[in-house]
């Protein structure tokens, strides 16, 4: 498991379009967590969904796209 993770919401545009840059990003393995149904989840990432974390703590808020992600994700091998 690559520890990376999406934190979005049910019908949410904004998600849907960070799915997308992910695919851009050639992303391979992620989770999905949907945070509608956690009030810990809901209370710490609210609006700010979609947020892409890497398992580790650090997290990337939208909006990026495939090579601000790209970017990030290098930063975290190095």
């Amino acid at each position: 498991m690559s520890g990376w993770v999406l934190y979005q919401r049910d019908d949410c545009h904004l998600c849907d379009l960070a799915l997308e840059v992910l695919a851009q990003a050639r992303v391979p393995e992620f989770d999905s967590v949907f945070i509608d149904d956690d009030a810990q989840l809901e209370a710490r990432y609210g609006t700010r969904v979609p947020v892409f974390g890497d398992g580790t703590g650090r997290e990337l808020d939208w909006p990026f796209d495939a090579a601000t992600l790209q970017q990030w994700l290098q930063t975290r091998q190095a």
